[in-house]
């Protein structure tokens, strides 16, 4: 039975590693900024910025979903879904490359 104290309260987790975490996407979103205005071919291009994304996304499903706390039969129902997603975009990268080459120059 909640006691008077603990009535209405959540699991409170620390704020430090949320901080943390958003350091590290706030650092990723600036390598992709930075990433955006260089000169690579477009193949390394987008290998680098869906790489950093992917790990982006990885971190915000882990902690801020919290994902990271649940049980890890949750976690593995999720995956087949974000590989499907994931090779869903690979079908996609070579049309627009296609298309990105037959633009006037």
């Amino acid at each position: 039975m909640a006691t008077a104290s603990t009535a209405g309260h959540g699991h409170v987790e620390p704020i430090k590693p949320f901080m943390i975490v958003w350091g590290f996407l706030l650092a990723f979103t600036a390598v992709e900024v930075i990433l955006a205005y260089q000169q690579f071919e477009l193949k390394t291009m987008l290998v680098m910025l869906m790489t950093l994304s992917i790990i982006k996304a990885a971190l915000i499903i882990a902690f801020f979903m919290h994902l990271r706390y649940d049980r890890h039969s949750l976690a593995w129902t999720l995956m087949p879904a974000l590989v499907f997603v994931i090779l869903m975009m690979f079908v996609v990268f070579p049309d627009s490359v296609r298309l990105y080459l037959m633009r006037p120059k």
